[in-house]
């Protein structure tokens, strides 16, 4: 039973503006990491690439807009976006972010492996993947919710095993040290990786009596495969980025995964945002 208005209260004394959500979804692909956007097909920004998003209908939270709208806006299919995990990164609410209206957005990042190809759908015109580190100026404030979700999928690799669900079922510590290069953007030191990752209880085991494979020259590589271990104890701590601000900023952690993070490139906190067009999409 709904609770009823209190006497007096005027809704309309306050200004109207809408919620929208927006999706940051990442992948791995041919060693690069990739980001999934869509062209927009209607103004603002028309012919303009953008994260997926759309608006909240009246009796939808914002997860579930976040689903429907990328299911909707991809062809990725309901069931399939359904089991996706999405992490909540942040909500958007500088007062130009859309041209048309007041606009708030609760964005959402998500780094996934095993994507397929996307479609248009919705209000797309189409969708695919890009190389995320050469996508261009994105429609509204979309390079600023990009950069923000890149620095929060490379600190959840910091603490989780994420990165084992990119590799084969078995593995050497040379393809799991690739991933953490690839969505980080760093090279790392291969015999100091070496020495975090077996240092970390539960997060790789060695295939034991496996035949070993070779990697070019040197002696041949062990074999692992991902281990019981939810969570990295210690973390593997990320090195700077050759061209990130030295300002201390705030990192997501198991016990705070939440917080916002500063962007891991270049932002662009004064453009304007994600939209919505007439009715439900953007």
């Amino acid at each position: 039973m709904s609770t009823p208005v209190p006497e007096g209260y005027d809704p309309h004394a306050f200004a109207p503006f809408a919620v929208t959500v927006d999706l940051a979804v990442f992948t791995v692909r041919e060693a690069r990491l990739h980001v999934l956007l869509v062209e927009r097909g209607q103004e603002p920004f028309r012919g303009r690439w953008a994260l997926p998003g759309g608006f909240l209908l009246p009796r939808e939270s914002a997860e579930d807009a976040a689903r429907r709208e990328l299911a909707e806006e991809t062809g990725l299919g309901h069931g399939a976006v359904g089991a996706l995990h999405l992490e909540q990164l942040r909500t958007y609410t500088a007062p130009d972010r859309d041209p048309r209206m007041r606009v708030v957005s609760v964005a959402y990042a998500a780094l996934l492996p095993d994507l397929p190809e996307p479609r248009g759908g919705g209000d797309a015109a189409s969708a695919r993947w890009w190389d995320a580190g050469s996508t261009g100026p994105l429609a509204f404030d979309h390079d600023r919710i990009l950069a923000d979700a890149h620095d929060r999928i490379g600190a959840k690799l910091e603490y989780s095993c994420l990165a084992t669900e990119f590799c084969p079922a078995e593995f050497t510590l040379g393809e799991l040290q690739q991933v953490y290069e690839t969505v980080w953007g760093v090279e790392l030191d291969r015999p100091n990786f070496r020495r975090k990752v077996l240092n970390a209880p539960g997060f790789v085991q060695a295939v034991e009596g496996s035949p070993r494979r070779t990697g070019g020259r040197g002696k041949p590589a062990a074999l692992y495969r991902a281990g019981d271990a939810t969570a990295l104890h210690p973390p593997l701590l990320r090195p700077p980025r050759p061209d990130a601000p030295t300002a201390p900023s705030d990192r997501a952690s198991p016990s705070n995964p939440t917080v916002p993070t500063n962007p891991a490139g270049p932002s662009n906190p004064t453009a304007p945002s994600d939209s919505a067009p007439e009715g439900r999409d953007r």
